[in-house]
């Protein structure tokens, strides 16, 4: 059992327990602290704080999420120290909106089932004693054999008794962390961390649900469409779910749209390929184009100010559709949802 020093935030006055082999972050977090996050893996820098008191140790001295003023002024990630004392922090936010619904915990997950969705991206579905709570878009860190820190990955099922966290993830070339994911085998336990995330299914929402995913995107996507399939609040909300890919041997996710109910009335799949040469030469008579030029083309600018919007994919696509939605078109920040990973 290790070791638990007190943690004390000198805004609120709130008072948690942190493991010395647990963050400060997710300590905070587990014990229902609002502390400000996203990534929760050293890129974003959102979880940044001041040390009024006490010592920690930084897991990861290069995390981009700090930059050089923050280095010069002794900032630090929530997300990259451990205590080494009992402290009291200064984070740069503390809010209710980060207040978990599920507290994230700690757990090891086996290895059930395998799956190849195309020739570089994998479903994998680990299996836990307890039930799976987290909200439809979550995400949880997996620590992986070999490869120093977590990964962060989203479920792309839902919430379930039987203890099913599924993952459906692409592999990154020279990727420590795919590489080491793609060598599990069935029957081989993990250690996962979780649930979080900000980019969670609203489900008291009833305007059209615009999914914009790409790459391992689906899978926090797929989340959501499922989500809103088993909500009886959202019965009548609609969705649209657009999906890039580069070529046709890089496109998944219709089959598993396919089973929801609903699929082809309520819910639309609207998927688009960016390289003309590659669809040209796989017979593709889709729609040709980056992804978020066609939620553009296909939805009329009047509707998309009336919609509810979850993206996640690679960060240039992100970046793009943000631009689109938040500077062009000016959606209000509210309706756009998105976890940044870095």
């Amino acid at each position: 059992m290790s070791k638990a020093f007190s943690i004390r935030v000198q805004q609120s006055g709130a008072e948690f327990s942190c493991d010395a082999d647990d963050t400060v972050l997710r300590a905070g977090l587990r014990a229902g602290v609002g502390l400000s996050y996203e990534c929760n893996v050293g890129g974003c820098g959102t979880c940044k704080f001041d040390l009024v008191e006490g010592e920690v140790q930084t897991l990861w001295e290069e995390a981009p999420g700090l930059n050089p003023r923050d280095r010069q002024r002794g900032r630090l990630l929530g997300c990259q120290c451990v205590p080494l004392t009992d402290c009291v922090i200064k984070p740069m936010i503390v809010d209710d909106q980060f207040v978990p619904v599920d507290a994230p915990r700690r757990f090891f997950g086996e290895l059930v089932a395998i799956r190849d969705l195309t020739h570089d991206i994998r479903e994998f579905v680990f299996k836990d004693d307890q039930a799976a709570d987290f909200r439809p878009g979550q995400y949880a860190l997996l620590h992986l054999p070999g490869v120093e820190g977590p990964r962060a990955y989203s479920m792309s099922n839902i919430r379930n008794a039987d203890g099913h966290w599924e993952f459906i993830i692409r592999k990154v070339p020279n990727g420590a962390g795919t590489a080491a994911l793609f060598d599990l085998k069935v029957g081989d336990r993990i250690e996962i961390d979780g649930p979080y995330g900000l980019a969670f299914l609203r489900t008291d929402v009833t305007r059209t649900v615009v999914c914009i995913g790409g790459g391992s995107g689906l899978a926090p996507m797929l989340s959501i469409a499922r989500g809103l399939v088993a909500e009886p609040g959202m019965q009548d909300v609609k969705l649209k779910f657009f999906y890039g890919a580069r070529g046709p041997q890089d496109l998944c996710g219709e089959d598993e749209l396919k089973a929801l109910p609903g699929f082809g009335d309520r819910l639309e799949f609207l998927p688009a390929l960016s390289d003309a040469d590659a669809a040209a030469a796989g017979g593709w008579s889709g729609a040709v184009g980056f992804i978020h030029e066609q939620v553009k083309a296909q939805i009329p600018t009047d509707q998309l100010q009336e919609c509810e919007f979850y993206t996640c994919g690679p960060p240039v696509m992100i970046n793009a559709v943000m631009q689109m939605l938040g500077g062009e078109l000016k959606v209000s920040p509210d309706r756009i949802h998105y976890d940044s990973f870095v």
